[in-house]
């Protein structure tokens, strides 16, 4: 009846029970260890810290397991059978191994460490944060390669297989996701260098000029109304949207050849107008700061190189935060 059952369940849960339930006393194997390298019932039981008694009950059920005598009278001693002898090294591997297991993962030696790592961001992240990260990785770990995924649809269930870190505004996460903000940021407007609102050393757009120009706005959505036109309601004003952009370069792109304006991190706005001939004017709005957070599954957590790789990002922020 229980074969038939074990035969026609579909559930694994109930096989590994079923399985599990036929497996030997593991507790045996440290005896069998210590008998079979002692050679003697009171060898291993001092080893083992037991009595002889006990030590011999042990013995009676491992050959019981066994179905081999293990240690026969020798003159005044016991010798191993040949049974006995063949099994030495498979219960020295046996115990090897579950030790290794039981044991706490050895530090990570992250300059041979040969491995992927798949990152989830937007590329104003990837640009604020992604130079003084991988320079670290080039530096110290040769054989780690990263790959930057693109922002999609966030789906946290992604951490649980195919992603290793989520960096950015994150949607809200399950209990088997661990998160930690790295950093806030405020956004600011660029425009070409030589727009009209820009020349004078000016560093703030007032109400009429941020109306006036159309904007670029950023959604991997392709949305075009944000928290900016609910604040502009609110003053009885609107602006007009020319063109939705999946990412904040391609903003960058027609603000620097069009008479438009993006509103961009501002850290991101900074660094672009390093290599562009952008101006960065800060907005007349009360805009609320975004948080950037990096997010991991549970799976991950204790995991060294995943950890070494946290800790690169933070201080990565750190210093970004304190230049």
């Amino acid at each position: 009846m229980l074969s038939s059952l074990n035969a026609d369940f579909k559930f694994p849960v109930v096989k590994v029970a079923l399985r599990l339930m036929q497996l030997p006393d593991m507790n045996l194997l440290p005896a069998l260890d210590a008998l079979l390298r002692e050679g003697s019932v009171t060898g291993a039981a001092a080893e083992l810290n037991v009595s002889a008694s006990a030590m011999s009950r042990t013995l009676g059920r491992l050959r019981r397991v066994v179905g081999d005598p293990l240690l026969v009278p020798a003159g005044r001693g016991l010798a191993l059978t040949p049974r006995a002898r063949d099994l030495r090294p498979l219960v020295e591997d046996a115990l090897a191994g579950a030790l290794a297991a039981l044991q706490p993962p050895a530090p990570v030696d992250i300059a041979s460490l040969e491995r992927e790592f798949m990152i989830r961001t937007n590329d104003a992240v990837a640009v604020v944060l992604g130079s003084a990260v991988t320079a670290r990785v080039a530096r110290e770990a040769p054989g780690v390669r990263l790959r930057i995924l693109p922002e999609g649809d966030e789906d946290p269930a992604d951490l649980r297989d195919r992603v290793d870190l989520d960096l950015g505004s994150l949607p809200e996460l399950p209990p088997d996701v661990r998160s930690s903000p790295l950093y806030e940021h405020r956004y600011v407007a660029a425009v070409r260098a030589d727009a009209d609102c820009a020349r004078g050393g000016q560093r703030e757009l007032t109400l009429d000029q941020f109306t006036a120009m159309p904007h670029v706005a950023v959604s991997r959505r392709g949305r075009s109304r944000s928290v900016v036109d609910n604040l502009l309601a609110e003053l009885g004003l609107r602006r007009q949207v020319l063109a939705t952009v999946p990412t904040h370069s391609a903003a960058c792109f027609l603000a620097l050849e069009s008479d438009v304006l993006a509103l961009l991190p501002a850290e991101f706005a900074r660094r672009t107008a390093q290599v562009m001939p952008l101006a960065v004017l800060e907005i007349p709005l009360p805009l609320p700061p975004v948080t950037c957070d990096m997010a991991w599954h549970l799976r991950l957590d204790a995991d060294p190189g995943h950890r070494w790789l946290r800790q690169v990002i933070n201080e990565a922020v750190q210093a970004l935060t304190t230049s």
